[in-house]
C-alpha cells in the first residue's frame, strides 16, 4: 500500500479551473436545453437522458448529471462513428450523426445517441453528444417487448448515420427513422431537442476557446486529465493487492426460467485495477444481454462508487482500469441477441463489484440495493385524447446501508442515476391511469446496525382497457446485507382483475380492463452490520415513522416496543 501522493503541478491552475467549470456549465446548459425542448415526459419530466462534451479524441471534457450508464460510454459512440466514416477528417461543420445499434452503443434500441463535431477556425476541437430514451422505436410491441428473443423484434436498428450534412437536414433519412415510431411526432420532437442540445454545446465550447485561446484550452485539458489520472492511481494504490471475487444470479432472462449467472473477479496490482467477467453467463435467449460498451460503462460506475466519488469524471479517469470480457456473453452480446433489458444484469454487476471489494474498502462500500429498474409499461388507446398512449416508468426502491448511515429509501436504481420517477400529477393528467396509493413499503429494508432503504408501494388503476408489460427483477437474490446485515425484501407485483388476483413479475402485453389495478411493491436495500447493534433510539424512530413494525423490531433487532409509553428495550 502506497501512502505517498504525487504532487500535481499545473501550468496555470486558475485558468484550468475556470475552463473546467465552464465546460461543466456548458454541459448543464445542454441538458436543460434537451429537457425543456423534448416532447416526451420520459425526457422532460423523468430525465431519461444524458449529455457530454468531448475533445477531438472523444475524451470527456464536461458532463451534466444524468444516467451514469449513458455517460459512461458516449465516448465509445463518438469513436464508433469516427471509425464508421473513416476518421476525423471526414467531419464537417454542421454535421449531425445519429445511432442506436445495441452492439455498438451497448444499450437498447430506444436509447438514441446524437453527436455533432465542434470546430474552431476550421480545426476539429471536439464533439457534443446526447443520448435520450425515445418511447417507441418500432418494436413488435409498443415501447419495447418483454419477451423478445432477437434484436429484430426490438425496433429499428440504426448504425452511425448522418442526419445533417454541413448544416442541412437530410429529410429523407430523418423521416425514415421517425416514421417507424408509433409516436412519430414525439420522436421527431425529441430528435430536434437532442440536436438543439448539441448545437448549444458547440456554441459554448466555441465561446470558451475564443475567450482563452485554443492553445490555453488544450493545455488546461491536458492538466485536467493529468489530475484525474494521478488521483485514480493514488487511490487504487491504497487498496491492498489481491484478487477479490463474487458472483450472483438474476431470476431469469424473461424467456426461460433458468437463472443468469454474473461472475466478477477484481484484481488489484499496484496502481492498476482489473475487472474480469470470465465465467458469466453466455448471451441468453431473452433480453438480459448488452453490448460491450455498456458493460464498460457499468464498470466505470462501480469504479466511481469506490474510487474518488467526489471528484468530477474526465477523460483522464479510468486509464488505470482494465476490463476483461469474453465474447458472446451477456456482457458482450453479438447479433442477433436481444438487448432490451441490458441494464438488468448491469445493476447486479455494479453491486457485485462493490461487494467483492468491501472487505478492503469497508468505509466506502454499501450493501446491495434493490437492483433493477422495475419497469411498468401500460399501452393502449386514450378515448379522451383519441390517441395512442404509452406509459413507461421505472420505479424507485431501497438502497443499501453503509457504515455511516441508513440506505436511502424510494430512490431510483444505480444504473439510472439522475432519473426521476413520474410525479402523480403529471401521470394522472397525461395518461388514463389513476394512482390509488403511493407510500414507502414497511419492513422492506434489510435489518442492520444501519438499516437498508425502503422500497415503495404504488397502486395503479386503469381508466381504460390497455395492455400491461412489466419487468421486475432480483426476487431470488434481493439486496444483500454486508458485515452481518440482512437482505432487503424482494419485489412483489399483484394484478387485480374481476377474475381475482395474480402475482406476476414479468409479463408482456397482458390485456387488462378498465378498473383493473396493478399493485407494485419494490425491493428494499440490504442492511450493514449486526442488527443487534442498532441504537435503540434509531429502532424507536423507525417504528414511529412506520418504517418497521413492532414484530420486525422484535425478530430482527431484538427489541420490544411498548406502545403505551412509546419506548423500546432490548429483549
Amino acid at each position: 500500500m502506497s501512502e505517498t501522493k504525487t504532487p500535481i503541478f499545473l501550468e496555470n491552475p486558475v485558468t484550468t479551473e475556470i475552463i473546467r467549470n465552464a465546460l461543466i456549465s456548458a454541459a448543464e446548459e445542454m441538458n436543460e436545453s434537451l429537457a425543456r425542448s423534448s416532447f416526451s415526459p420520459i425526457i422532460y419530466e423523468m430525465k431519461d437522458c444524458s449529455v457530454g462534451i468531448y475533445n477531438e479524441n472523444a475524451e470527456l471534457l464536461g458532463q451534466s448529471s444524468g444516467l451514469p450508464m449513458f455517460l459512461g460510454n458516449l465516448d465509445v459512440c463518438i469513436r464508433e462513428t469516427t471509425n464508421f466514416i473513416g476518421g476525423n477528417d471526414n467531419y464537417k461543420p454542421g454535421d449531425i450523426y445519429i445511432m442506436n445499434d445495441s452492439y455498438l452503443a451497448g444499450s437498447h434500441l430506444n436509447d438514441i445517441t446524437i453527436i455533432s463535431p465542434i470546430f474552431y477556425d476550421d480545426y476539429l476541437v471536439g464533439f457534443s453528444a446526447t443520448r435520450a430514451h425515445w418511447l417507441d422505436i418500432g418494436a413488435k410491441d409498443p415501447g419495447y417487448p418483454m419477451d423478445a428473443i432477437e434484436i429484430y423484434q426490438e425496433g429499428v436498428r440504426i448504425p452511425p448515420t448522418k442526419i445533417y450534412d454541413a448544416g442541412e437536414p437530410r429529410k429523407d433519412i430523418i423521416q425514415l427513422i421517425t416514421i417507424n415510431s408509433r409516436l412519430s411526432n414525439d420522436a421527431l420532437g425529441d430528435m430536434n431537442a437532442q440536436i438543439a442540445a448539441c448545437r448549444t454545446g458547440e456554441k459554448r465550447v466555441y465561446d470558451i476557446i475564443r475567450k482563452h485561446s485554443l492553445d490555453t484550452f488544450r493545455r488546461s485539458i491536458k492538466d485536467i486529465f493529468k489530475q484525474s489520472e494521478i488521483m485514480d492511481k493514488e487511490q487504487i494504490s491504497s487498496i491492498p493487492d489481491g484478487v477479490y471475487e463474487e458472483e450472483g444470479y438474476l431470476d431469469n432472462d424473461g424467456v426461460t426460467d433458468d437463472p443468469v449467472l454474473v461472475k466478477v473477479k477484481v484484481t488489484i496490482a499496484g496502481d492498476r485495477l482489473t475487472i474480469d467477467l470470465t465465467g458469466s453467463s453466455e448471451q441468453r435467449q431473452g433480453m438480459t444481454n448488452c453490448g460491450l460498451a455498456q458493460t464498460v460503462s457499468a464498470c466505470r460506475v462501480a469504479f466511481k462508487h469506490l474510487i474518488g466519488p467526489d471528484s468530477p469524471v474526465t477523460g483522464g479517469n479510468f486509464k488505470t482500469m482494465d476490463i476483461i470480457v469474453p465474447k458472446r456473453t451477456i456482457f458482450s452480446a453479438e447479433e442477433p441477441a436481444a438487448c432490451g433489458w441490458y441494464f438488468t444484469s448491469l445493476g447486479l454487476l455494479i453491486d457485485l463489484i462493490v461487494k467483492a471489494l468491501s472487505p478492503v474498502l469497508k468505509e466506502q462500500s454499501a450493501a446491495a440495493h434493490y437492483g433493477d429498474s422495475m419497469v411498468i409499461t401500460v399501452a393502449g388507446h386514450d378515448k379522451k385524447s383519441n390517441s395512442t398512449f404509452l406509459y413507461v416508468e421505472p420505479t424507485a426502491g431501497g438502497w443499501g446501508a453503509f457504515s455511516a448511515n441508513d440506505g436511502q429509501s424510494g430512490l431510483i436504481n444505480n444504473s439510472n442515476g439522475d432519473f426521476k420517477n413520474l410525479p402523480v400529477e403529471v401521470l394522472e393528467g397525461k395518461y388514463p391511469l389513476k394512482i390509488n396509493s403511493y407510500l414507502l413499503r414497511e419492513n422492506s429494508g434489510g435489518a442492520g446496525k444501519t438499516r437498508g432503504g425502503l422500497g415503495v408501494t404504488r397502486e395503479y388503476e386503469l381508466r381504460t382497457n390497455a395492455n400491461l408489460s412489466m419487468w421486475f427483477e432480483r426476487s431470488k437474490t434481493p439486496g444483500w446485507g454486508l458485515f452481518g446485515g440482512q437482505s432487503g425484501k424482494p419485489p412483489i407485483v399483484t394484478v387485480k382483475t374481476s377474475n381475482g388476483e395474480e402475482d406476476i413479475l414479468k409479463v408482456n402485453a397482458k390485456p387488462l380492463s378498465k378498473g383493473d389495478c396493478v399493485i407494485v411493491k419494490t425491493g428494499g436495500g440490504g442492511g450493514f452490520g449486526n442488527p443487534l447493534e442498532r441504537p435503540l433510539e434509531n429502532v424507536l424512530e423507525d417504528i414511529i415513522d412506520g418504517y418497521i413494525d413492532a414484530d420486525t423490531a422484535s425478530k430482527e433487532y431484538g427489541v420490544t416496543y411498548d406502545s403505551s409509553t412509546v419506548q423500546v428495550h432490548r429483549n
